[in-house]
This record gives C-alpha cells, structure tokens and sequence, in this order.
C-alpha cells in the first residue's frame, strides 16, 4: 500500500465499490478507462435529456427529445411486416403514437385503455401523424408523480454498459463527493473566478432545470470551461515537464561553425532567404548550449527548410559528432539523400541511408559505417531507431514532417545517444501548425517559422473542376505536355489502403496512356521498390516523363521546377493541409503554375467550403486554421499523434482563450506550486501520461 494512501480520496476509492459494479461489471467499466470512484467523475456527460417538464404532445416538434405524459385511447398487436404493438396516448392537446418492436405480454396488459403513461423519446411524423418508437416509458397510479429534479446525463459507453448503469454509478459518486470524501482542488487558489472543483462537477453531472441547454451542449457553460481549462493545464504541464526534465540533461555543446558554413555557402547557386538566415542564427545559439536543443521549424511549402537543417548539420558535424535525420515515407527520404549528397559530397561528408528495406550485406555495413563513426551523416524512416541501430557519438535528431510520427517515437530517437548526454532535436514540418494547437501539441518545442519563400516562386492558380469534365482536363493535360511543360496526375482513395490506391493510379495510367499515346507518362506509388522509384523520379526531374501519374507518395519533398500543372483526383477526400501540400509541388520555378482539383459530384457542404478554401488562397497558415476548424486537432495532426492530444472534454478550436491561459498558469504552476503538477497530469491523462515521463 503506498505511503501516500488516503482511503477516502476518491482516486483511490476502487469502482467495486459502488453498488452493482461486480468483477465483470469492472472489466467492461475499465475500457471506458473506469478504474476508481474519481474516474467516474470525470467521464463526462456528452449530451442531456429535458426530463423535469412534461411537454404538451400537440407543441412537439420532428427530431425533438420531449417527455410527454397522457391516457391510453387503445392498445393492439398489428401485424405488418413485422409485429408489434401500437398504442395511441392523448393529452388533450394532440396525441401519439407509441409503437414497440420489442415486447412482452405483461407490457401489453399494463398499457390499458385510461391507463395514465409517462414517456421520454424522439418525435417523428408519418402517415398517422406523431409517433415514438420504442419509448422510455412509466405506467402511473399517481398523475401528479414527481419529475426529474435535474437534466438527465447521456455517457460515452461501450458494448455493455448501459446508459442507466453509468448514471446511476455518476449519482453513487457524487454522493461521496458530497459527504466528506476528499477530491483535490487543483487549480492555484489565484483563480477564484472559477466555481469550485465539487460545484463544477454537480452541475454537469446533475444540471438544473431551467439552464441553457444550447451552452451545455456546445460545452462553453462555465462550470464545463473550468473542467476545460484545468484539462488543458494537464496537457500543457506533461510537455513543460518533459522539455524540463529533457533540458536538465546534458547536451554536447558546438561552437559556431568555423569553415563548413562559410564553405557551404559558397557552393550554393542562389542565397538564403532572410527568414532562413534568421531561423538558422536561432538554431545556431541553441547549439552553442550544453543543454538540448528542442525547436520546431515551421514554414510554408517550399520556404527551404531543408537548407536550415543543413546548416545546423554542419555545425554538428564539423566537431565529430553524427547527425540523423528521419522522414516518415521513403519518398521523402530520398529526395533528402539526393539533395544533402549533392550538397555535402564536395565538403567530404560521408551521407549514409538506412530504411526498412536495406537488406543483407548493405544494411551490415551500413550500420558498421554508422557504429565507426564513418558515416557523418544518416538519412532513412523510423528505421534509424531500431534496435541493432548503434550510433557512435549522435549529435543531433532531424525529425521532418514531426506530425507523421508520435512523440514516442520521437524519444525513441533521442535515446540512441551515450548515457551521458543526450542529442539536440531539430524537428520540422512544411504543414504549418494553428498557434493554439501548436501550443498544445507542441508545447516541449521551441518554435522557429520560416515566413518567406524564396525569390522567383510563383503563385499557384487553382481551379475546382466536376468528373463530367474529365475529358477537357485531359485536352488540358495535352496541351501542357506539347507546350514543353510537365504535369502530375495525382491519385487519391478514401479507403487507407495502399494495394487499392496502388491499383487505381495503374488503371489511370493506363486510362491516360490510350488517351495520350504521344505523351511519356510515368507511373509512382507506394508498392514499388525504393530504387524503381528514385529512377522513376529522376526520368521526371530530367524532362524524360513529361506526365507522372502518382499517389500521394509524392505529398512532400518532390522538387521539378518545370512542373507547372497539377491535377488532384477526388480531393474531397483529402484533408486541406494534405491538399496544399501536393499544391506546393508546382510553382517551384518562375512557369505559370496550376493546379486542377477533379471533384466528384455531387459535392457535401463541407467539401465545396474545402475546395473554396483552397482556390481563395496559397497561405498555408491560413489554410491550416480552417483545417483545425473543419476536422480538430487529431486529423490535422495526423493519425500517429492523435492519442497525444485526444481531450476528454477541452476543444482547441472552442477554447482558444483558455488555451493561452493554460499557458501562463503552466509557467506559475511549475515555479511556484510544482505539487499540483503529478495529481493534474494523472486525473486527465492517466495512462496516456505516460510518454510525458510524469
């Protein structure tokens, strides 16, 4: 039993101790992660049910959850389709039908013609008028029978448990709450503006009548802000306390660069951007500490980020020590082996490459390469941190397109050092990030942002275009290709699969090749073997394809400056940041670029709203905010990070403002009240806590 057991903290009050929670009771609770009397408390109620007034069945309205009270007119068994029982109730006002699927004989006798019947569902209308299927219902021998005192609570459940388990389970722990049984108050006392952590969790557990039920449902009641913001507060401390414990280690401090900078930049065709001179000061300072660096380089598609992580590799390498660098697709990887070859080979950098799928022979002598020291610099996918991967001095972590990998993942990385320091991480992505969930998601980082794209890029036209027009776009296609110019035809799926994504860019390309039998056309995606697409990609580069049919293997990292047309299949399938990005393929020179989206019809509300951003602007700032409004912060992050920022009852979008003052409460917390910090992390995230190291 731990020191600190206090046998009437709800916390560590087990959930068997409520009535009717038995051991198989238990185990189905735990998946709803219900493990004591405190995690009750805090699996909030979804949505409500008006059951303290009885409306008049005639005022009823189509979809409305009512509770109506009248006499039985008759009751019989029909036989349709399907039997069923049918009753007909009346109020005086209108009346209603109530039909159930499901029945038995004694309900049957007890729904008696005058027989007085209190009921709670849905209103619909068919061809009798109002009805209620399967109604929630009471025969009365008292017409004047109490009502609800307070909103009845709808729970999240799961297969078993029922909605009148969970409630009857929230009013056994209320109970407790309410009668000297201790929960923790956790916000600083500074924040009396707040209602108490008790008075908060009565009302949205038990609202009264009366409340406004549009702010409950739309969360922004303040007794459920207060929830929010102290659920926010929880997030933001188990990455504050992760940068704190990651920044207390120590780090391989390196001077500033003396010759491989001013070398580098003498080989280069084109000069750095202001804003990457910028960012690339910023990293350099972090460098020079002792402590780990820990900074996000954010920028839009095509700022150069890739020439800023360059430029921090080199002040690395000049001292000795290993830089890795990881993407999350191979596509992507290779393009980062090509362009840091082309740049480092002439400054005598040795680039290596590990994924997945080096086998044999070169995967052995790869990672000996690696574990000598020989190989300066490692390009590869999550393969550089498995197991047999053995660094000999790893100086820095590049971690690009962060928001593909989750932040275990991450830390994976970071620990392939010596036990006596630990490597600088430079993590970027080209999906610029919304300020409130960049606070959020990443708030262990230090942000850089790259605001300016290099100088001759042109902006990129775009223009939303039906299926029925298939055949103009590909007359379009055509007069791309004879004017000398090169095109992408990109294909998209809503199934995540690969083999059926695979087969429907083959089919287009073949569709393509009939249409266009003059037209080099080249086909890419993701089944095809690493070295079939590095030569497919640079028949493309070099002007031999002049039409690269693909799937959205080529998302990020492609660069052909003479790829001035774009054509996306299906784009209401993809995500607004995930579309920009195939956007930022074209426009990479001073040719008029285009980019075609090929919807097909008919079109959702959400969909047209998406296609109209994406022809209004090229900012991906912009589009990324419109992003997180459409489809919340698991999406826009990305599948792999979405367990690290699922919020129980916050929402990024909603709670904008609480965000920033989760922030400064964070920052006070830390200094000032660190004790709160364990109990805060533990009451919201439990076990996803975890990788926080709390």
């Amino acid at each position: 039993m731990p020191a600190n057991y206090n046998p009437n903290h709800l916390s560590q009050v087990p959930i068997t101790q409520l009535k009717g929670v038995g051991a198989a009771v238990a185990t189905k609770l735990e998946k709803l992660g219900l493990l004591s009397v405190q995690d009750v408390l805090f699996h909030l109620p979804s949505r409500y049910q008006d059951r303290t007034r009885i409306q008049p069945i005639g005022s009823t309205r189509m979809g409305a959850e009512v509770l109506i009270q009248g006499n039985v007119e008759h009751c019989d068994i029909v036989f349709g389709k399907r039997r069923m029982l049918v009753c007909r109730l009346t109020d005086g006002s209108g009346s209603i039908q109530l039909r159930f699927f499901h029945f038995s004989a004694a309900q049957k006798n007890a729904l008696t013609n005058g027989a007085t019947v209190r009921c709670f569902g849905e209103i619909r209308f068919n061809a009798n008028g109002r009805e209620i299927v399967h109604p929630e219902y009471k025969v009365l021998n008292d017409v004047q029978a109490p009502l609800d005192e307070h909103l009845t609570a709808t729970y999240p459940s799961t297969d078993g448990v029922s909605q009148h388990l969970l409630r009857k389970l929230a009013q056994q722990s209320l109970q407790r709450l309410n009668t000297g049984n201790t929960i923790n108050e956790l916000l600083p006392s500074s924040q009396t503006q707040w209602p108490s952590i008790i008075e908060a969790l009565n009302f949205i557990h038990n609202p009264p009548p009366g409340v406004n039920t549009t702010s409950l449902e739309n969360g922004t009641h303040r007794h459920q802000q207060r929830l929010s913001l102290e659920e926010l507060l929880a997030h933001h401390l188990s990455l504050l306390q992760r940068r704190q414990e990651v920044k207390q280690q120590d780090a391989p401090a390196f001077p500033v660069s003396k010759s491989l900078h001013h070398k580098f930049l003498q080989q280069l065709d084109f000069s750095p951007t202001n804003a990457q001179h910028r960012v690339c000061l910023e990293i350099g300072k972090d460098l020079i500490q002792s402590s780990p660096m820990l900074r996000l380089v954010q920028g839009d598609v095509g700022c150069g980020k890739t020439l800023v992580a360059a430029w921090a590799a080199l002040q690395v390498i000049e001292h000795g020590y290993q830089v890795a660098l990881m993407a999350p697709t191979e596509i992507l990887a290779e393009q980062h082996l090509l362009t840091f070859t082309e740049w480092f080979s002439p400054l005598d950098i040795k680039v290596g490459w590990l994924t997945g799928k080096l086998k044999g022979k070169k995967r052995k002598q790869q990672l000996s390469e690696l574990e000598s020291g020989e190989c300066q610099i490692i390009i590869g996918t999550h393969a550089l941190f498995q197991g047999d991967v053995h660094y000999q001095q790893l100086g820095l972590a590049i971690i690009d397109e962060q928001h593909r990998f989750g932040v275990h993942q991450r830390l994976s990385l970071t620990q392939k050092s010596h036990d006596s320091y630990v490597p600088h991480q430079l993590i970027m992505t080209a999906t610029p990030i919304p300020r409130t969930l960049a606070m959020s998601a990443y708030a262990d980082l230090d942000t850089s942002i790259i605001d300016e794209l290099p100088p001759g890029r042109t902006p990129v036209s775009t223009v939303a275009i039906p299926n029925s027009q298939r055949d103009m776009v590909v007359q379009r296609v055509l007069n791309a290709c004879e004017a000398g110019k090169q095109v992408y035809w990109v294909c998209t799926l809503i199934e995540e699969s690969e083999v059926l994504e695979c087969q429907a860019a083959e089919d287009t390309a073949q569709q393509l090749s009939l249409a266009l039998p003059n037209i080099a056309i080249g086909l890419v995606h993701g089944r095809l073997k690493a070295q079939e697409k590095v030569d497919i990609m640079n028949s493309f580069k070099q002007g031999d394809i002049q039409l690269l049919v693909a799937t959205t293997v080529i998302e990020v990292g492609v660069n052909v400056p003479n790829a001035s047309v774009m054509i996306i299949e299906n784009p209401e399938r993809l995500g607004l940041a995930q579309l920009h990005q195939l956007r930022g393929r074209v426009g990479r020179g001073s040719i008029k670029s285009f980019c075609l989206l090929l919807y097909k019809t008919p079109l959702s509300k959400h969909g047209k709203e998406r296609l109209e951003i994406m022809r209004e602007t090229n900012d991906g700032f912009q589009i990324a905010e419109k992003d997180l409004e459409l489809r919340g912060p698991g999406e826009v992050l990305g599948t792999r990070q979405t367990g690290d920022i699922m919020f129980r009852i916050a929402d990024l979008m909603r709670d904008q403002e609480l965000v920033y003052e989760a922030k400064k409460l964070a920052i006070h917390i830390i200094n000032q009240q660190p004790e709160l910090i364990a109990p805060l992390v533990h009451r919201w995230l439990g076990n996803a806590s975890q990788y926080a190291q709390v």
